[in-house]
């Protein structure tokens, strides 16, 4: 189903009304816990098997990197093939690259203590990053093929939950696998993403507008000139954008937890869950509520509470203070994530959506790694609660700087 397509109810129907995205919602949601488990378990290993904490920085590296290599490629597929068949191939991809790191540690398990001899891991994890580059922009871009336009930002609200919980759940039940044995997170994770991939392909095949132009460098950065193009566009992707990169508390959640709060691996535990917590409560108030208008302004809102609960955070020297700003944290991104992922889907045109969700998805990944490093650098520098407090108030800066650039996205009033 196109997103031209139009319901005449005040209320529209919940986007689970429709099979199609009910199927796309659990395939989507198994994709995500199985990745989660996968996390966990390769994270673990590598440093069980070679206490390099080095290599254990490279895992979500080598998985990042194929998506900015292949950012013109990625998005030009979603949009020139079906995006339900690339999606089903990626996570097919995803499944067999499980199967191939539990084959690697069944021979290998026990005997990886040299850094030289897990090598074949990263090739593996870094086919595994290639699968995620393409089912990244096809998945986020499908959504709009198979509800009406005016239920777009229910299924948007429903796609967060999907993500949150298994964000939530998925590293606690890979914990726990790995506890059992090394090698039942590798066979959970390989049948969830078969189950996603199976469901995946059972969804009817939805209407698309295909991109028909002639392969060339300037239809590959067709996605580029469109969101340069574009105020409100433009104007979500860079204000969530440098939120992200400004807003990076939670890569200094250890140093808080031990230093600061002094609450040990416990309250590191509560602290890390909080944020999570707070954008899942978030996400269900949206699904039964959601925006009806001041998009725009909603969104600022959001960002510039966001930017005040880090500040809250950075200032605390107590847990029970600590928590609420990280839970206000989580709800208030969450607003804005379910803003911006509207927006940007229903501005841009069916046949270049793919294009410009693989620049969108390349530019807040890129945020997250980046403003991680930020915060990490900073705190070496000049302490971890000033670097935090600098953080909160550069979202701020940057929040009342972005409604005099761009008035079009602070004006715009509708989501759909």
């Amino acid at each position: 189903m196109d997103t031209s397509v139009s319901s005449s109810s005040p209320h529209p129907p919940s986007a689970f009304t429709y099979r199609s995205f009910r199927l796309y919602w659990l395939a989507r949601f198994l994709n995500g816990f199985a990745t989660q488990i996968i996390s966990v378990a390769v994270g673990w290993q590598i440093y069980d098997e070679t206490r390099n904490a080095f290599l254990l920085g490279l895992v979500g590296l080598v998985q990042f990197a194929p998506a900015i290599v292949f950012v013109l490629v990625t998005g030009t597929v979603a949009d020139r093939y079906n995006r339900r068949t690339v999606m089903g191939l990626a996570t097919t991809l995803e499944a067999l690259c499980v199967a191939a790191l539990a084959a690697f540690w069944l021979v290998h398990a026990g005997r990886a203590a040299d850094p030289g001899v897990v090598w074949p891991v990263f090739v593996i994890l870094t086919l595994f990053g290639v699968a995620r580059a393409f089912l990244t922009p096809a998945v986020q871009s499908l959504a709009a093929n198979l509800v009406p336009r005016e239920s777009f930002p229910n299924a948007v609200a429903w796609n967060s939950s999907a993500m949150q919980a298994s964000f939530t759940i998925g590293p606690a039940v890979g914990g726990l696998l790995y506890g059992i044995s090394s090698l039942v997170p590798y066979a959970v994770a390989f049948l969830l993403f078969g189950a996603a991939a199976t469901l995946t392909l059972l969804i009817p095949k939805p209407q698309q507008r295909t991109s028909s132009e002639p392969r060339s460098i300037e239809t590959m950065l067709a996605g580029f000139r469109y969101i340069r193009s574009n105020p409100v566009v433009l104007g979500a992707i860079s204000l969530d954008m440098f939120a992200v990169l400004l807003g990076g508390a939670t890569a200094l959640l250890p140093v808080f937890a031990r230093d600061i709060l002094e609450v040990g691996p416990w309250g590191l535990g509560f602290l890390r869950s909080a944020a999570g917590v707070g954008a899942l409560v978030m996400v269900v108030w949206l699904v039964r509520h959601p925006i009806p208008d001041h998009a725009g302004k909603v969104m600022f809102a959001s960002v510039a509470v966001y930017g005040l609960a880090i500040l809250l955070f950075g200032l605390s020297t107590t847990l029970w203070l600590s928590l609420p700003a990280l839970f206000i944290m989580g709800a208030a991104d969450m607003v804005s994530v379910n803003v911006r992922a509207s927006l940007i889907q229903l501005a841009t045109p069916d046949d270049l959506r793919g294009r410009v969700t693989a620049v969108n998805s390349v530019f807040i990944g890129a945020s997250n790694e980046v403003g991680e490093f930020r915060a990490g650098t900073m705190a070496a520098l000049i302490g971890a609660v000033p670097a935090v407090v600098i953080g909160g108030a550069g979202t701020l800066a940057i929040t009342a700087l972005w409604t005099r650039l761009f008035p079009a996205l602070y004006a715009k009033r509708k989501l759909t």
